[in-house]
């Protein structure tokens, strides 16, 4: 067993691989600011490679009329007014510099023939601002700024596996605490400012787009424990398509192009069902209703054999499939040995994006926690109660740019670096304790069994007496967490990051159920059987810490200039609206 330790010092750390933490690391760079990036998988396979469908900026390529205003009243209006109005002027009117800059690293838009970026039409958007690269997108994106970083030689530790923010006494962050997942080397690594972007918490849940071992709460978890807050962990995107074989590949998406090119859904008795929950838009309808109508017939018994309904997009020409689906097509041939071309898709809902995260000031995403920022998917602010197709994948772009330059900031303000050795000793014997841990109970038994418990009680649809039976379930697997075992062996560490992420599971899981309990509305992702109406007194944030509970946070007013611009009714004749 090692007990090694590194120590590096750098003036800002990166925790995450994905695109906004790699975007961070690049501003950083390229204004001669040291930066270590950390991530616990392969930095080519980072969450944000699986992103389809595209990046929205008002770049009026395609239609002249587009503005950031009107962008930024989309975003809204779809967020069922509880985003904050300062972080969507600014990621809006930023966007288009966001693209700017991906084209600046190389990426490879596609684009119409006289060379302006091709943008198409996405969920809900009153004009066409989606831009993309097939439907790889986040693939594309991924690649640009892995090669970009490489340019400038951003050091990245792509096996390292960090468990605690460290902390000193005045509550200022002064660097983190990790190991390695491959020897167990442990890291002391000693930052002026740390940018958290480890993703979401999707993963706590049974069926999910996320994959083993990502977005089970870290963030959140790393955040609240150095002294931060979460806002709106209750205000979770159910994607309506996830595939629900293989076991171990349960939730993978299926993306929703595969709606807009014409695909039909059905349940269980062949009858084509959309007719019933949203008679014009049909198959083009918005996400969330379109999750709430597959779970409806689901949980009525009309679903499928396995408990899904069929995306059938067989009727298409194969030449449409191959060349405008051609990832889902391999997906499925990979997964399942299943022609789409031939047969339909059997899927459910299922666990896609964290609306709300770690809680941040609009202008510069700083956390409570003096030089502790978080950007992605681990923060909160843009989304609302339901996120637009395309907005995460700028929202990465503008933030890592804007927070990269905030924590170089605040290094340069610093007189001098306080550490504290309490804290180091502290993140040490974390560690240590659950190395020493050899009870009976199976870390990955807890994890499954956290999952079933949100699949069952804070899944589509919720209601008080489910949400209180989950956090009583929950306390029960938080007292048998308590006898653990932890094994590492020669293959690695995963035994022992398995124990971190179901702490951090455990913490989502309590965040998620409290809030949702506290929201008793039905507003956009978060549907609530016993009150079915949007209630005009809950237009508010919910912020969660384990000490204070759930506490209203008031939303700012919305500029008139954008307010005016949500008024209009946004044509949907022939558009997916996700």
């Amino acid at each position: 067993m090692s007990t090694a330790e590194r120590q590096i010092s750098t003036t800002v750390l990166v925790i995450g691989t994905g695109g906004s933490g790699l975007r961070a690391a690049i501003e950083l760079a390229e204004a001669g600011v040291d930066v270590l990036t950390l991530g616990k998988r392969a930095k080519s396979d980072a969450h944000t490679a699986l992103a389809a469908g595209g990046i929205n900026a008002a770049l009026a390529t395609m239609d002249p009329d587009d503005s950031w205003q009107q962008h930024a009243a989309d975003t809204l209006k779809e967020s069922y007014l509880l985003a904050n109005p300062h972080t969507v002027e600014i990621v809006t009117k930023g966007a288009a510099r966001g693209i700017q800059d991906l084209e600046r690293f190389g990426m490879p838009f596609a684009r119409e023939q006289d060379g302006r970026i091709s943008q198409r039409f996405f969920g809900a958007h009153t004009y066409r601002r989606t831009a993309f690269a097939g439907d790889y997108t986040g693939l594309e994106i991924q690649r640009t700024l892995v090669n970009r970083a490489a340019q400038l030689g951003v050091p990245i530790l792509d096996t390292v596996y960090v468990t605690r923010i460290l902390v000193n006494d005045d509550g200022a962050v002064f660097g983190a605490y990790g190991f390695d997942l491959e020897d167990g080397t442990r890291y002391l690594i000693h930052a002026d400012a740390v940018i958290l972007a480890a993703g979401g918490h999707n993963r706590i849940w049974r069926r999910t787009s996320s994959r083993r071992d990502e977005n089970t709460g870290d963030s959140w978890r790393l955040a609240v424990e150095a002294g931060g807050r979460v806002r709106d962990p209750e205000l979770v995107q159910f994607h309506p398509s996830g595939i629900l074989e293989p076991e171990n590949a349960a939730g993978t998406l299926i993306s929703e192009a595969a709606r807009g090119e014409g695909g039909i859904l059905t349940n269980g008795r062949g009858e084509r069902f959309m007719s019933k929950y949203d008679p014009e838009r049909m198959e083009l309808s918005t996400r969330d209703r379109v999750a709430l109508a597959a779970y409806t017939e689901i949980k009525e018994g009309r679903g499928t054999p396995n408990g899904g309904v069929w995306l059938d997009v067989s009727h298409l020409p194969r030449e449409t499939i191959m060349q405008r689906l051609p990832r889902v097509y391999q997906t499925m041939l990979e997964l399942q040995m299943r022609d789409i071309t031939k047969e339909p898709i059997e899927i459910a809902p299922t666990a896609h994006y964290s609306m709300g995260g770690v809680w941040v000031r609009p202008d510069d995403h700083g956390t409570d926690v003096p030089g502790l920022y978080a950007i992605g998917e681990a923060s909160s602010g843009l989304h609302g109660a339901n996120r637009l197709g395309g907005n995460s994948l700028i929202e990465l772009l503008v933030f890592g740019r804007t927070v990269g330059q905030a924590a170089a900031e605040y290094s340069r303000g610093l007189a001098a670096q306080r550490r504290s050795p309490t804290a180091v000793a502290a993140a040490r014997a974390e560690i240590d304790d659950l190395l020493a841990a050899d009870g009976a109970e199976n870390v990955r038994a807890l994890q499954r069994a956290i999952r079933n418990t949100m699949t069952e009680h804070a899944g589509v649809v919720r209601d008080e007496q489910g949400l209180l039976n989950g956090l009583a379930e929950l306390d029960a697997i938080e007292e048998r967490t308590r006898n653990i075992g932890v094994h590492p062996d020669l293959a690695g560490y995963q035994d022992l990051a398995h124990a971190f992420d179901l702490k951090s599971a455990a913490l989502a899981a309590r965040a998620t159920l409290e809030a949702a309990l506290e929201r008793r509305e039905t507003r956009g992702c978060h549907n609530r059987s016993d009150f079915p109406e949007t209630d005009a007194a809950l237009q508010v944030n919910l912020v969660w810490s384990p000490t204070t509970g759930v506490t209203r946070e008031e939303i700012p007013s919305i500029p008139a200039e954008i307010a005016a611009l949500m008024d209009r009714e946004v044509s949907v004749a022939g558009k997916l609206l996700e």
